[in-house]
């Protein structure tokens, strides 16, 4: 049989070690072209621009005015 535990670990010490695992919201940027929520440093999923060119061809929208 494997090592055990000698003591019981406390409520409080458990509860501090798992309370970096809560889940947190993703970060989200604004996109200045056509102004929806975005990743940061990833391309604009709604117009296809990065660092204000565009780098994804969106088929069947509009180019935002520049």
């Amino acid at each position: 049989m494997g090592a055990l535990p000698k003591r019981k670990k406390s409520k409080s010490r458990a509860g501090n070690r798992l309370s970096h695992s809560a889940l947190k919201p993703p970060a989200l940027d604004i996109c200045p072209q056509c102004h929806s929520p975005k990743k940061p440093h990833h391309a604009c999923p709604t117009c296809g621009t990065y660092n204000g060119r565009e780098v994804i061809k969106m088929e069947g929208q509009k180019k935002p005015a520049a």
